[in-house]
């Protein structure tokens, strides 16, 4: 069974989501503040964190910064701000999904059920894996990539769009595949999103960023891992 964290100072909507998780065999705790949320995943150790940014004692953003100091945990926001600018703040502060208020609950649920299974360690469905390249290695079981012998520290949003390439070697992926694998499924014509955090996978991964041996851009439709 899953655990879900529900940050939000509203009781009725904390209520309304933990009766429609607890209904599908989600286990929920509550937090009504910041410092309560970060308490609570130290703690409970959660598989998704659902978030609101109007918090009463720090911003929701702040939260985010201070979770992604130390867990990787996949965190869906849910928010009244619709402001593009604030959106693409909380994303770039680590993330994983935006859901504007108000919203409708059968897609907020399946946004978590996608959390969950992008999170869901590669070994506990399958056969643990080991990506091996020339310059880096990915162990997709560990969620690890190593470098010249050290641990290359990914924000999850990378560790997602890495995951998804290094498990289609050699296979084109479409851009609307990979922002609705990783963005989740609101997402398909969003093209920055993917340039600019495969820049960021180059510049980690790539011997030389500006001649990518391994990330290939196939223009107008996708990328492409090549071992």
């Amino acid at each position: 069974m899953h655990r879900v964290l529900v940050v939000d100072d509203e009781p009725q909507l904390v209520r309304a989501l933990a009766i429609n998780l607890r209904a599908r065999s989600f286990e929920v705790d509550a937090a009504h503040d910041g410092a309560g949320a970060l308490r609570a995943v130290a703690a409970r150790q959660p598989d998704v964190v659902v978030l609101d940014l109007g918090l009463p004692d720090m911003d929701g953003v702040d939260v985010i910064r201070g979770l992604r100091g130390w867990t990787r945990v996949p965190i869906i926001v849910l928010s009244a701000r619709q402001a593009s600018g604030e959106k693409v703040e909380a994303l770039d502060a680590g993330a994983d999904d935006y859901v504007t208020k108000p919203f409708g609950m059968d897609e907020l649920l399946a946004r978590v059920r996608a959390a969950v299974r992008r999170s869901t360690p590669a070994g506990a469905e399958e056969g643990a894996a080991i990506v091996e390249t020339e310059t880096f290695t990915v162990d997709l079981a560990a969620k690890k990539v190593h470098r010249a012998g050290a641990d290359v520290r990914l924000t999850p949003t990378e560790w997602h769009l890495l995951e998804v390439l290094v498990r289609n070697p050699g296979r084109l992926v479409g851009q609307k595949q990979l922002l609705q694998e990783v963005w989740g499924p609101a997402y398909g014509t969003e093209s920055n999103y993917l340039r600019v955090y495969m820049a960021q996978l180059r510049r980690k991964l790539e011997a030389d960023p500006a001649r990518p041996r391994h990330f290939i851009t196939e223009p107008g439709m996708g990328y492409r891992f090549e071992p």
